[in-house]
């Protein structure tokens, strides 16, 4: 019998079997892709992101990988432009966006060094049950028998279609149906300096620089609108760069890859555990991706699981006590960029009051890198949202009308709009 199963391999998964295994628990993982093996992602390592790989020991490898630091970043949303740095979290002073044919397989080799057991090619077809509690996994490798194996607790890291959360009917709240739509490519022979994210009305687009040289850009378009977007992808794409100001630019280089993307960008929090099971990463999160704050998450729940699973498993409380904290610890620190990226997502154009906000921020650069900070993790979403640095920023009567603007579209705290992240 195994401490911990934990389906599903990628960065939630993979994350909390390295940090469970360094803590001695015997950890099994399973997989149906093999590693490498790509996904649809934002790419998006926020500076969090960035400094837990540090402090996992990993980061180097992706680095070492020709991962491009990003230090650099412009917000253009026409009429107003902020450019600026990242503050510095535990240590770490950019973000990157790593291919996940990389970053999955380093945090994988990660997590089988540490001494989890990992079964790639394992298909899991069902959960064991005892009297309601989650007891182990029925499953086969492709072209073997169908096998059984048995934990202490099952941990579904599958993403948004998860098998254990819909076996074990985890409850989804604060759901919210898809907005927007996501797609993106990549492209070589474009230089780049830094990010940048782009606002329009009715859509938005970001630009990072990736691994191999190559420039991923990502585009969202209202889900309203899907229908006449996938009549012509390629066509609706560069007709978005071109309104953003960068089609030319991308244009005198190559599209190097296909198109990928989804319109299937729902959002919710899922109950995150029960009796035998446990859920992290987007099976137990989800975020639509305009904010880039999937992998970010996966790492910060992932730490915030291990902990609590470790200390259950290992005697010091009940485990029962130690995944109330998690769940607790885990929806406080994901409320207000939850609800600042379900804003976000409508594609709303900024009310004159947001574009006075934003040339505000251009003013003074210690407010442009906070702002981007606010963004990214480094700086809390709360505290540069708060009325009194709004107030700060704009004035009293520029903050009432920040509220007013927000209370017409329905939304319950000032807070401007933000192009995608990728």
């Amino acid at each position: 019998m195994y401490d911990v199963i934990i389906v599903g391999a990628r960065v939630a998964g993979s994350a909390t079997a390295l940090l469970l295994a360094r803590r001695g628990l015997n950890v099994l993982v399973l997989d149906r892709a093999t590693f490498p093996s790509d996904t649809l992602s934002t790419h998006q390592v926020q500076v969090p992101g960035v400094a837990r790989l540090a402090r996992w020991g990993v980061l180097d490898q992706v680095l070492a990988a020709g991962t491009p630091e990003t230090r650099s970043v412009r917000f253009d949303q026409g009429e107003a432009v902020i450019t600026g740095r990242f503050p510095t979290c535990d240590g770490a002073d950019f973000m990157c966006s790593p291919r996940r044919t990389l970053l999955d397989k380093v945090l994988v080799d990660a997590a089988r060094a540490a001494g989890a057991e990992i079964r790639e090619n394992f298909t899991v077809d069902e959960l064991l049950q005892d009297h309601g509690t989650v007891t182990g996994v029925r499953g086969r490798e492709k072209g073997a028998p169908v096998v059984t194996e048995q934990a202490r607790l099952v941990i579904g890291a599958d993403g948004k279609h998860s098998l254990v959360a819909e076996a074990t009917a985890a409850r989804a709240y604060r759901a919210k149906p898809p907005q927007s739509l996501a797609f993106y490519t990549y492209w070589e022979g474009v230089p780049v300096t830094g990010g940048a994210m782009y606002g329009r009305p009715g859509c938005a687009l970001g630009a990072w620089p990736t691994n191999d040289g190559l420039l991923m850009t990502y585009l969202a378009w209202p889900i309203a609108r899907f229908s006449e977007f996938r009549q012509d992808v390629e066509g609706n794409f560069l007709r978005t760069l071109d309104a953003v100001g960068l089609g030319e630019r991308i244009r005198a280089g190559r599209r190097a890859e296909r198109f990928r993307g989804t319109p299937d960008l729902p959002s919710y929090f899922r109950q995150p555990h029960g009796p035998g099971w446990a859920l992290v990463g987007d099976a137990a999160l989800l975020l639509d991706p305009i904010t880039g704050q999937g992998i970010g998450h996966a790492f910060r729940d992932a730490e915030l699981l291990a902990d609590a699973v470790a200390d259950g498993l290992g005697g010091i409380r009940p485990l029962d006590q130690a995944l109330r904290q998690y769940h607790r610890a885990r929806d406080q620190a994901a409320r207000p960029m939850y609800d600042f990226t379900a804003r976000l997502a409508a594609l709303n154009p900024p009310t004159p009051a947001e574009i006075a906000l934003f040339q505000a921020l251009s003013q003074r650069q210690e407010d442009s890198d906070a702002f981007f900070g606010a963004l990214t993790g480094s700086v809390p979403l709360r505290e540069f949202m708060s009325p009194k640095n709004l107030i700060r920023l704009v004035g009293v009567r520029g903050f009432t009308r920040l509220i007013r603007g927000q209370a017409r579209r329905g939304n319950s705290a000032p807070g401007p709009p933000v192009p995608a992240e990728g």
